[in-house]
Parts: structure tokens; sequence; C-alpha cells
């Protein structure tokens, strides 16, 4: 089925808090009939909205198709963490890639942070950009491997982070689960509907047209057909990520839509100092990870369950509520008065992909819960290729995509199997 309309209205933004807590504007135009550009992009979240920015102030005329709504799929709905690094340490990335690559690609991950920062205060400052993150560490064991990483960061590329122990990550983060871990100022968090809503403003306010309610159908070479029209431009860019149909094979043997779902307790009030003693936000190292920070009205958004079909499950609410109370058991009782879930793409290596899939036709996607720095970059990057400037798309497409296993139909199942067991491992603390 079309993740597109497997778990929602069509147009219509789930019932999360920052929803909620967002200026939406009123529903922008379909396409109809035909159009040209130079430039058409598939996707109006993170991804696709940069691309268009950065294309558009290359010179480039931009029509950017999406299915439902700005923000719409992932960039409406996740954590709002804009973290540090790939999902694979430096050292993964030096064995397999070179230790000169390896750098190259840790100084992109920085430059998306920045670029983060930048978009946000240039175009949408309402979505509350602050620093820090927090990375807690469940085992004494990894306590000390995070520890001795952070020391090589420093050592190697000069990057500083603060390593505290068990007490000092309690004094932080009023939860008994944590033997340690990492505090990155450089990381950091903001309203991530908010944000995605800006770069639409300031993307328009550089020349580009986006046309919501408008689901491209069929790619090639040179054009983009939707159910109302066709836009005809020199250059593509796919950039749905889990969103993104069945629109080419390469696309869906490398990236596979997961769920992750995320609860809002009511306001905490001086409550909150219960949880968070610093305005941080924190993910934990479990397979499953737990991510979590407090609103800025003082409620606890907690994400933390995954399922890998494409429907959601039907009880998500008493799911996270568990976990919740797992890490902070002084809040039972407290309130939830919002949960949603939404689709992300991951890949087999939980690295993104950039490629080239067709001549003229570029994709993003995979991100793989890493997307609110790396997206902003990813479209940058893909508007550079796009203007015949590709050596740091050429160099991110040097990471390793390998196709799941099983195919498009068998890849579901199998990977549900396995990340079955690791959720066990979670469990029993393996």
């Amino acid at each position: 089925m079309n993740p597109l309309y497997r778990n929602d209205s069509p147009g219509a933004f789930p019932p999360s808090y920052y929803a909620a807590t967002a200026d939406i504007p009123a529903p922008r135009p379909p396409l109809e009939g035909e159009v040209q550009a130079d430039l058409a992009v598939i996707g109006a979240g993170y991804t696709g909205l940069s691309t268009a920015l950065h294309a558009a102030q290359k010179g480039l005329k931009v029509v950017v198709l999406e299915a439902h709504r700005v923000g719409f799929g992932a960039s409406g709905r996740n954590g709002g963490q804009v973290g540090t690094g790939w999902n694979k340490d430096q050292h993964w990335l030096a064995e397999k890639l070179g230790a000169e690559d390896a750098r190259k690609l840790w100084d992109l991950t920085i430059e998306a942070k920045a670029l983060t920062r930048d978009l946000a205060a240039a175009h949408a400052p309402e979505a509350g950009y602050r620093p820090g993150v927090l990375q807690g560490e469940w085992t004494s064991e990894g306590a000390l491997e995070a520890a001795d990483y952070a020391l090589w960061l420093a050592e190697t590329y000069g990057y500083q982070t603060e390593f505290l122990d068990r007490e000092a990550v309690r004094a932080v983060c009023r939860s008994d689960v944590y033997k340690g871990g990492v505090l990155d100022w450089d990381a950091g968090h903001l309203h991530p509907l908010r944000y995605a809503l800006g770069l639409a403003r300031g993307a328009e306010a550089a020349g580009v047209v986006i046309h919501e309610g408008t689901e491209a159908t069929g790619v090639a070479p040179g054009r983009v057909t939707c159910k109302t029209g066709v836009v005809k431009a020199d250059h593509i860019v796919l950039a749905g990520n889990g969103y993104l149909p069945d629109l080419s094979g390469q696309i869906s043997a490398r990236v596979m839509p997961i769920n992750s779902f995320i609860a809002a307790t009511a306001p905490l009030g001086d409550r909150a100092a219960e949880v968070l003693t610093r305005d941080v936000a924190v993910a934990d190292d479990k397979f499953v990870v737990n991510y979590f920070r407090l609103s800025e009205d003082g409620r606890l958004l907690f994400g933390g369950r995954e399922n890998y079909g494409l429907g959601f499950p039907r009880e998500i609410e008493g799911a996270l509520r568990r976990r919740m109370l797992r890490l902070f058991p002084q809040l039972d009782g407290v309130a939830i008065e919002y949960h949603w879930g939404g689709t992300l793409g991951i890949t087999m290596t939980r690295l993104p992909m950039l490629r080239q899939i067709a001549p003229g036709v570029l994709a993003a996607g995979g991100f793989s819960g890493h997307g609110v720095a790396l997206t902003g970059l990813a479209g940058k990057i893909m508007a550079e290729a796009v203007a015949g400037e590709a050596g740091r798309f050429d160099l991110w497409s040097k990471l390793p995509i390998p196709q799941f296993p099983g195919g498009k139909h068998a890849r579901a199942p199998l990977l549900t199997l396995a990340m079955t067991w690791y959720a066990l491992r979670d469990r029993l603390g393996i």
C-alpha cells in the first residue's frame, strides 16, 4: 500500500502537539496542467525544501510537488533533535572508506548542524532552536566506550563534548537508568513543524512554487507526471524519504519505511525539573532508541517505540507510557494529552542515501532518524549537483547503501524478525 495514505487522511496533519502549536497556513493550490521548470522536487519536507531553496538561490526555476501539506511527513512529526555525526561512528567509516573520506564526511555533519541553525534563524526563528543533546548510556561498558570515543574525537578532530559520569548525568536527567553519557553543546533541538513551515516560506520568497495536494505518479528523465498535471524539468529530485511512493525500484530496494511514535504529556509545571534540570534533548543507546526533551510549555515529549510494517499498531499510547515510566517512574499518573506516529526511511546500514537514479534524476532518503540536520545539507548538496557542482554529492554517495535482502516485498518480514530480536535484547538488557 502507498505509504502516503496508509495511516493518514489526505492533506490533514496528524493530531500532534506540533500541529497544535504551529501557525499552519491555508493550503497551497495543487498543480493544474503542464508547467516548465529547471528543477522539479517531489516532497516538501526538509530535504525537498532545502533543495528547492538552495537551487532557487542559484537562479533556477523550481517547482515543488507535495502530496499532502508542507511538513506533513517525518519533517513535521519527529523528535526535533539536531544531532552530531552519522549512524555509524568514524572508526567504521574510516575502515570502509579510508581516513580521508571519513574525515570529510564528519565535517559534513558539522556543517549540517550549522546550516540547520542558520536556516532556522533566517526562516523559522519561532522554531526555537536551543543547544544541547545528551547521549545516555544504559551500561557501564557503554559509558566507558562513549568516554573513549569522545576523547578520540577531541584528540583527532578537535571536537569537544562533555563526558558525564552517572551522578553528573543524573544531575541533568533525573532518571536512574543511565550509567554515564556525553553532553554535546554543538547539537541541539527545535520545533520541527515550525521549522519546516519556515523553510517553505523562505523557499517561496526565493521564487519557488509549491503545489500541495499533488501526488507524483510517474517519473522519467525530464518529466514528472501527476494526477492533475505534468512538470517538465531538466532536473528532478525525489525527496519523499519514508513517504515516497514506489516511483523507483532503486530507491525501494534500499530505503524502507518504518514507523516511530511520540507522546506529549500535559504541562508539568514545577515538576518538569523532576525530568530534566537543563533545557537539553536526550537520546540513548538502546537499539530502539528512547528520545525526549521538554517543550516550550514544559511538557515531556517522549518518543521511542517503533514498528516495521507500514501500518500503525492499534495501541500506541500505552506502549509509550510504559517506556516513559521505565525511565521516569516519578511521572506515574501524569496525563498524556497527545500521541502520534510518523514514517521515516531507513537503510540497511542506517546511513542516508544520495544517488543519481537516472540521467537528470537524483534521490535522497533513508536518513534513519538522523534527518533533522542531515536533510538540510543533503538538499543543499543536491542543489549544488543540479547546478553542476557534483563533488560533495559524489562524496556523500560513497556511503555504503546495500539493497535489503529479499527485495521490496520480503524486506519488511525479514527486517521485522531481526528487529524483534534486537528489541528483545533491549528489554533483557543484553
